[in-house]
């Protein structure tokens, strides 16, 4: 039994609703109503859309303050405060009390704050790995909306507790590490709660596309939290953690009002609900044939047209032949047995070391701006979300490549290769203008984040379709833990190294990011390596194609033609 065999579902087809399940919220803008152009289905999906969208957005919004806010904690030059009466600082003194060259650093970051800044973003880091762990574990068991609502209201509050040290006169540095801890931990809610959500509403058979264009968040959030947090970076920075905060509580609040997490709460079907079955007949029938004539799918709400004749047990798929198979159960694999999947290992790796290079930006690039540059604290804010849009371009650029070539190793291969040159320029040239900044920003933001959300996408998908998987969602979702959960260990250990080796020199810091990229790339080698094997194979097949048609018609025809020009000839002679 084929996709084709089986009657697809209405789009307001109607089942029945689990009211309970549906926020207050929900409820209310269910009594609106709705444009007859659009369907009821599809007005939810573009509403689930949008607010998951727009969730992750929050969430890498309020990631950003920790990288601006570095330049107010430790400026590199406190001259222009010369004179001026501030809010107690490290010692409570003031610029006229105090002569040493920090004096307008924030303790405990007037001293040694390149190593202490490393350690906070690899606690933050760290523990957003592990959180995420754990949080997958739960997302499973509990309800997505309370857990995402809970999740972000707890990880607001202790964005907020960083900026509240700035009124409380809070100079531990103890304080901000267990802050930067428990707020990345809470971080962690987002990924496996955001990631089921949008599966429930688009299934996925247009998965791909889906997140494809809903991978964007990262580089929006990272622009807005740029921009909101530079607002107040050069004066009571408190608010620059305070408001992406509220923000982000204010985000939860809306997630527990509106949220709905699957289709059946509101009486519609899953996406995939009847192409599960059909799937699943194919896949037996292509490994057993001889079952052909003794499968027997039914699939439910499907009217029957002796309604006599159906069974009560609607859904029911069942086997009667000799030698009886069972269809494979869709229970979560091993991680052994994941790291078995062609490409997991490579990919893992490589989403490692692309991480790493691309957070060492987000954590320190506005840093490195005001200290090669002249331009103020805001300025260095404003101008690193310059990095993140060119980062969009990177990830729709490598995705569109990707399919229309069909390999997504190759394209981030040759991404990790023109990346390098261009780290080189970034510290090389970073002095000459802003505008040659701004285009350099630019461009090695697109392709160093391009393979890191080729990866993060079109990857996990791509690990969907093998047979190995057979569909099996929790498999899935167990490879791309693994994945993802590579890549967040890269996006801590990343910045920390560039942190230390800061203290030193600025050189240092892009030698090595110029030598994380080159060793993603190796770790590629081998499906790169198998996927030009395929295409030069195919344009093999493809050229003795055309030599055999060329031979078969072209050449007869040429010979026809001759002989009838010779025969015309010799009896004009």
């Amino acid at each position: 039994m084929s996709e084709r065999d089986v009657e697809p579902y209405r789009d307001d087809e109607s089942l029945p609703e689990n009211p309970g399940e549906v926020p207050c919220g929900a409820r209310l803008l269910q009594r609106f109503p709705r444009p007859s152009w659009i369907s009821r289905i599809a007005a939810y999906r573009a509403a689930i859309f949008v607010m998951t969208y727009v969730v992750y957005v929050v969430y890498h919004l309020s990631r950003r303050p920790l990288g601006v806010v570095k330049t107010a904690w430790a400026p590199t030059n406190c001259s222009k405060y010369e004179g001026l009466i501030r809010r107690p600082n490290s010692s409570g003194f003031n610029a006229l009390e105090r002569h040493d060259d920090n004096w307008c650093a924030w303790e405990p970051f007037d001293q040694n704050s390149k190593q202490l800044f490393s350690w906070l973003d690899f606690a933050f880091r760290l523990s957003y790995a592990l959180g995420m762990l754990v949080a997958g574990q739960f997302a499973e068991r509990v309800n997505l909306r309370m857990f995402l609502s809970f999740g972000m209201v707890m990880a607001g509050l202790f964005i907020i507790l960083n900026g509240m040290s700035y009124f409380w006169n809070i100079h531990v540095y103890s304080y901000f590490l267990l802050a930067q801890l428990l707020a990345g931990t809470f971080q962690g809610t987002g990924w496996p709660a955001v990631v089921p959500l949008v599966g429930n509403w688009f299934g996925r058979r247009r998965i791909g596309i889906i997140f494809g264009i809903w991978n964007s968040h990262t580089s929006v959030g990272n622009i807005l939290g740029a921009i909101i947090s530079a607002v107040w970076v050069d004066g009571e920075w408190g608010y620059s953690f305070i408001v992406p905060g509220l923000i982000t509580v204010a985000g939860g609040i809306f997630v527990y009002l509106f949220l709905i997490v699957r289709p059946e709460d509101v009486g519609l079907p899953h996406p995939d609900h009847k192409l599960d079955q059909a799937e699943s007949a194919a896949a037996l029938l292509k490994t057993s044939p001889k079952n052909a004539a003794t499968l027997a799918v039914i699939v439910p709400d499907q009217p029957s047209r002796d309604e006599s004749q159906r069974p009560s047990t609607a859904g029911m798929i069942s086997i009667t032949s000799e030698g009886t198979e069972t269809l494979p159960e869709k229970k979560p694999i091993s991680i052994l047995r994941a790291l078995q999947i062609p490409g997991v290992w490579e990919f893992s790796l490589c989403l490692f070391f692309s991480k790493a290079v691309y957070y060492t930006f987000f954590f320190w690039l506005p840093v490195y701006i005001k200290e090669t540059t002249d331009v103020v604290n805001h300025i260095a804010a404003d101008l690193s979300a310059v990095f993140d849009a060119g980062g969009i371009i990177g990830g729709i650029l490598a995705g569109a490549v990707s399919d229309a070539t069909g390999g997504s190793a190759t394209v981030c291969g040759f991404m990790f290769i023109l990346a390098m040159p261009c780290l080189y320029c970034m510290v090389e040239y970073i002095g000459h203008g802003v505008a040659v900044l701004i285009a350099l920003l630019v461009i090695t933001g697109l392709f160093v984040n391009g393979p890191y959300a080729l990866i993060t996408t079109a990857v996990s998908t791509d690990l969907g379709t093998r047979p190995s998987l057979v569909k099996n969602t929790h498999a899935l979702a167990t490879v791309v833990a693994i994945i993802d959960g590579m890549g967040s260990l890269g996006s801590a250990v990343g910045p920390l190294i560039a942190g230390l080796l800061s203290q030193y020199d600025w050189h240092a810091v892009f030698h090595f990011l110029i030598a994380s990229q080159a060793v993603g790339l190796l770790c590629l080698t081998r499906l790169i390596y198998r996927e030009v094997r395929l295409w030069l194979n195919e344009f093999r097949s493809r050229r003795e194609r055309t030599a055999l048609r060329f031979r078969g018609k072209v050449l007869p025809d040429l010979r026809q033609k001759a002989d009838s020009f010779l025969n015309t000839s010799s009896r004009i002679a």
